[in-house]
């Protein structure tokens, strides 16, 4: 219940995607250096409307990638807020894309549809949130597709997700996801379905607002609880002052019309998305590794 009433109170982060969308943009090009701006100017960013199958679900997503990059690169998963699939989760691909991933966000619900309304949200969000083989079949469609893409290296996968989509990719770790990495951006930590010992693979990273108020310090600690019992490779990073929705440019606007502890921490989106971008480096490089280590034997 209490995930419910959290996700429930996240009222708007899809009224302002389109000035989230530019501002995230805009972000992403003055954070590089002028070696890394020279890059971006010579690439080749392509988006790729895609329709994939979960049984008899058609799920619509995008896929977002380097045209000019040489050969095959790591793939990385980007799962929705509890919205849906929109034009925040296609930018945060493209900045990946920019970064030299196939970036593949992904559908949940189906169909590619998005709510605008929190009813029906919180409806679309509880058909998967409350059906575990629902959600990984879902999730496995998507990683099956972007594995499969032109230009992935198919043994190179990790996922992120945003609220909703965070608590997607900590549950499809739990489960035991052949994943290098997930990573969640302000996403519930709870689950009906605990992680044991030896269940997760992947390595975890937690990118967390401290004074978040949906997500207790007593959910917090739980969680720590959980991956130290279940051995699980993680980091837990908590941003000093950041509460909910934090990567979202249009959240502080989105606080104030509907009196709600929303607010965008410019400093907390850009540490965490430095974050990302160290932990992504390091779990493909580690996998490299491995794989090479394993072919000598």
């Amino acid at each position: 219940m209490r995930y419910l009433l959290a996700l429930t109170l996240v009222l708007g982060l899809s009224a302002c995607e389109q000035e989230a969308s530019e501002q995230v943009e805009q972000r992403a090009t003055a954070s590089t250096s002028v070696q890394e701006q020279a890059a971006t100017q010579q690439a080749d960013i392509r988006g790729e409307e895609v329709s994939y199958q979960a049984g008899d679900t058609t799920l619509k997503g995008y896929i977002a990638y380097d045209a000019k990059q040489q050969g095959k690169r790591p793939g990385v998963l980007v799962v929705h807020e509890w919205w849906g699939h929109n034009e925040y989760v296609r930018n945060r691909a493209h900045m990946l894309a920019r970064m030299g991933y196939t970036a593949l966000a992904v559908d949940m619900y189906g169909d590619g549809k998005s709510a605008t309304h929190p009813e029906d949200a919180q409806k679309f969000m509880n058909d998967v949130m409350g059906n575990m083989e629902l959600m990984q079949a879902r999730f496995a469609a998507a990683e099956t597709l972007l594995r499969e893409h032109a230009t992935t290296a198919p043994e190179q996968i990790a996922a992120i997700g945003y609220c909703f989509g965070g608590a997607v990719v900590l549950n499809m770790a739990r489960q035991g996801a052949d994943l290098d990495g997930v990573a969640s951006f302000h996403g519930i930590l709870s689950s009906p379905e605990p992680a044991a010992p030896g269940d997760i693979q992947a390595e975890v990273l937690v990118l967390h607002g401290a004074d978040d108020p949906f997500v207790p310090v007593e959910q917090v600690d739980a969680f720590k609880q959980e991956m130290e019992a279940a051995k699980a490779e993680y980091e837990f990073i908590a941003y000093p002052g950041a509460v909910h929705a934090f990567t979202n440019p249009g959240a502080t606007a989105l606080g104030e019309q509907f009196n709600l502890p929303l607010a965008y921490d410019e400093s907390a989106d850009e540490q965490s998305w430095d974050a990302l971008e160290q932990f992504l480096q390091r779990v493909f490089a580690d996998d490299r590794q491995l794989s090479a280590a394993q072919a000598k034997n």
